[in-house]
C-alpha cells in the first residue's frame, strides 16, 4: 500500500477533496470543536465525510476520545 503526504496551501476542505477524488481513501483529524463554534465556524472532517468521493476516516483527538469516555461512564 502506498501513503502519500502534501504540504499544499489552500481552503482546507476544498483542498482535500481535490486530492481525495483519486484516492482509495481520506484519513482526517478531528479538533473536538462541538456544539455552536462547530456550526459557526464549519467543520473539514464534516465536509469531507459528506462531500468526499471515497471513504473517509475521521480520527479523534486523544482529548476528544477522553473527553467522550468520562461522559459515558457518568
Amino acid at each position: 500500500m502506498e501513503i502519500e503526504y502534501r504540504a499544499v496551501l489552500g481552503q482546507p476542505a476544498e483542498t482535500l477533496l481535490g486530492i481525495a477524488r483519486k484516492a482509495r481513501m481520506l484519513v482526517v483529524g478531528s479538533r473536538g470543536r462541538g456544539g455552536f463554534t462547530a456550526l459557526m465556524l464549519g467543520s473539514v472532517s464534516e465536509q469531507c465525510v459528506h462531500l468526499a468521493t471515497c471513504p473517509v476516516l475521521v480520527v479523534p483527538s486523544r482529548q476528544e476520545d477522553l473527553k467522550q469516555r468520562a461522559q459515558q461512564a457518568e
